[in-house]
């Protein structure tokens, strides 16, 4: 998916007023989920949305019209972000309140109305477009030739410890993204992701409806509630947000397929890499490194902390971490040195991780990776989620609830081992000695945990394995310049396959771990590449 599909930060704004005629696919959809006409207050729990949803898992899939009106449907990137919304007219702007909402207006790649109300004392109201909510500025738009009926793309939030910088937002499809203490948006988040990876293409579902409900004026959270919508599967999903230097959301999801799904991914984090300090592949540019997430971080249901620095593929990489009832796991961004990327426009260095944190046993399946080669940084080429061993059924009614921690370095994901701060790549062979074949030098740097407790005679050993090959060369030492440790190898592939190697490594000290567990996949180079200068 293009960032920029997600990544608009197009102003907008809404009003409680009612809406006499919707357009045809929201009556086509307002009718299978249920609700009553545009602006007619009506009675709203959970229960009942998850209702909703199994009633429209048990109708045909309605497709949404992605047809605009001729004044928004060819206006390109500078023109729809030239689309601002008035402040004064977001919802709760008058009310005092902690939050407000403010709007996302149709156009460029977002073309399908969603539906928003308002909840407040059980009962939920739409929420009408209206042109002048929007200031078109020199977007080339006429407002006053959009229909009447129009609709949303989105909405984002504000908290009222910034009115200007919003918190958090939800624009295209079931994506949304938010902001940790450093205020910085990056990678993004999605309600349900459906044949990822796959040999055919991937389902992206939407959500069609979203429901805020007005919070208490002292409350420091928002709930919204959301309505997903696809010809696989439909879902009701409840969001408790609450900002902080960690923004945590409290996720409970009740999903209703209407036909078996090959691979559902649960709780998706959405990032990208192009290059970075493991992997050159595509660093022609000026900025040393350019990535929202440096690695894969996993907590397993055994207790065991692994970390999988992220790369940029030559082809598509797929990787299952088979594991029961996951602690968490989330795609990070561990490197926080500005001056590693060098850039002081979109700041990488402050780009948010996100850790998801089951509460309860999700069961068996796998944490799944899927790393696609991009040649550009506007391109979202990771994925990372929670596939189910059983795939999802018909008829089924399938409940899951996690957190997701936003921030830099969300607390959940401290551990008690040391942490990979850094991973490097080379050519192989000791320095002065001809080379007597090819082989890959890994540099890999932990840094805190236990290490302070060690002396200069504690013997450290770093416990290496590959799926195929030949390690040479293995060392583990201390580095003073980052209170660690550093451990050395060279991997020598065998044969002239170009198959990945699976490599696997920690410290231990008297059979302790010390570390947490790097995993790496190395794809050798064709033999013709493989120079040893």
């Amino acid at each position: 998916m293009q960032r920029r599909q997600f990544l608009s930060r197009s102003g907008s704004t809404l009003a409680a007023t009612g809406l006499a005629a919707g357009l045809p696919w929201l009556s086509a959809v307002a009718q299978a989920a249920g609700l009553k006409p545009v602006g007619a207050p009506q009675a709203f729990d959970y229960a009942m949305l998850k209702g909703r949803a199994r009633d429209l898992a048990a109708k045909p899939y309605a497709a949404r019209s992605t047809t605009l009106p001729a004044g928004i449907s060819n206006l390109n990137w500078d023109q729809h972000q030239g689309i601002r919304f008035r402040d004064d007219h977001a919802l709760w702007g008058d009310d005092k309140l902690r939050f407000v909402a403010k709007f996302f207006h149709l156009g460029l790649f977002f073309k399908s109305p969603v539906r928003m109300y308002e909840v407040s004392g059980g009962q939920a109201t739409e929420l009408a477009y209206d042109p002048a909510m929007f200031d078109y500025g020199q977007s080339g738009v006429d407002g006053t030739k959009l229909p009447a009926d129009l609709g949303f793309a989105g909405f984002r939030l504000n908290y009222h410890t910034d009115p200007v910088r919003d918190v958090a937002a939800f624009l295209g499809a079931s994506y949304f993204r938010a902001v940790g203490g450093e205020w910085q948006y990056g990678q993004s988040a999605r309600g349900l992701a459906i044949n990822t990876a796959q040999p055919y293409p991937e389902e992206f579902p939407d959500f069609i409806g979203y429901w805020l409900e007005k919070p208490d004026p002292k409350s420091p959270s928002l709930t919204v509630y959301a309505l997903l919508d696809s010809p696989s599967i439909s879902g009701a999903y409840r969001f408790v947000i609450t900002p902080g230097d960690t923004q945590i959301m409290d996720l409970d999801v009740a999903l209703y397929p209407r036909k078996t799904i090959e691979r559902m991914g649960i709780a998706p984090c959405t990032s990208m890499y192009q290059t970075g300090e493991n992997d050159r592949r595509m660093g022609w540019d000026w900025r040393g490194e350019i990535h929202d997430t440096d690695g894969l971080a996993m907590h397993t249901g055994r207790g065991e902390w692994v970390w999988r620095p992220l790369t940029n593929p030559a082809q598509l990489q797929f990787n299952a971490f088979q594991d029961n009832n996951p602690r968490g796991f989330g795609l990070m961004q561990r490197d926080r040195n500005f001056d590693h990327y060098q850039d002081d426009g979109v700041f990488y260095d402050k780009r948010p991780s996100l850790w998801v944190e089951p509460k309860a046993g999700w069961g068996a399946g796998s944490v799944q990776l899927v790393e696609i080669p991009t040649v550009d940084e506007t391109f979202d080429n990771i994925v990372a989620f929670w596939n189910p061993a059983e795939k999802p059924q018909a008829g089924q009614e399938l409940l899951f609830a996690y957190r997701l921690h936003w921030g830099g370095n969300p607390p959940a994901v401290r551990m008690p081992l040391a942490r990979c701060v850094a991973t490097r790549t080379g050519l192989g062979g000791v320095v002065g000695q001809k080379r007597t074949g090819y082989s890959r030098r890994f540099a890999v740097d932990f840094a805190g945990g236990d290490f302070a407790l060690l002396n200069e005679k504690t013997k450290v050993e770093a416990v290496i394995t590959a799926s195929r090959g030949k390690i040479e060369l293995t060392s583990a030492r201390p580095l003073a310049a980052i209170q660690g440790w550093r451990a050395m190898f060279d991997i020598r592939p065998d044969g002239d396959s170009t198959a990945p190697i699976d490599l696997r490594m920690y410290l231990q000290a008297d059979g302790q771990p010390l570390t947490e567990t790097w995993l790496y996949q190395w794809a050798p180079p064709p033999v013709a590449e493989r120079i040893v200068y």
